[in-house]
């Protein structure tokens, strides 16, 4: 069974996932991450963020055993990994990736902007995950805030409305709900309420 979990950054889909995959004994993939350590690269590599063949390369040569890098956590690394997001030559670099994952014996969750519309339009179950713009704003910024971090909310939820509108707005996989994707709004829900729900809903589909 692949599980495709999909949504806008801060709206609780990778924890939702991480949760179901847990549940269910399977594998998960925060597909995200792939695209922080492309980001990672890039820019480690001394190459701009819109460089075409340098984002290329580190999208081939993207090593999974680098997923756990903190650096790949924050508002900086989430808006580098939008900008190679839109390069349409990074996705189709990581799209095989994506898919030999999700291809796994016992199943797999993975969560993203386009999995259930691209990398795997055949899941058996796809949800997508929305909250308010305010209510993923105060996530962030509690979790930043947890770590000793130093941000602000007005930035935080600046940071989210510009990267709602380049993942939604990009040529390429844009990010938005597979036709056949159930929403699963949690704005009002606590993260127990919301894998209960999750649940629920994966119930009916399978």
């Amino acid at each position: 069974m692949i599980i495709a979990i999909d949504g806008p950054a801060a709206s609780g889909k990778g924890t939702l996932a991480k949760r179901i995959a847990v549940h269910f004994g399977m594998a998960w993939l925060d597909t995200g991450l792939l695209y922080r350590a492309v980001a990672r690269d890039v820019l480690a590599s001394g190459s701009d963020l819109e460089d075409v063949q340098a984002a290329m390369a580190a999208a081939k040569s993207v090593n999974a055993e680098t997923l756990d890098d903190p650096a790949l956590r924050g508002p900086r690394a989430g808006d580098a990994a939008s900008i190679v997001a839109k390069i349409p030559e990074v996705r189709a670099a990581l799209l095989e990736y994506q898919r030999a994952f999700a291809r796994q014996d016992n199943g797999a969750v993975l969560d993203g902007r386009d999995i259930g519309t691209v990398v795997c339009p055949d899941a058996h179950v796809k949800i997508f995950v929305t909250a308010s713009d305010e209510a993923r704003a105060k996530r962030r910024f509690l979790e930043h805030q947890s770590r000793g971090e130093s941000v602000t909310y007005d930035d935080l939820l600046a940071d989210i409305r510009r990267r709602d509108a380049r993942d939604s707005g990009r040529a390429a996989a844009p990010m938005h709900a597979a036709d056949d994707a159930v929403h699963l709004d949690t704005t009002a829900l606590d993260a127990d309420q919301a894998f209960a729900a999750a649940l629920q809903l994966i119930g009916g589909m399978r």
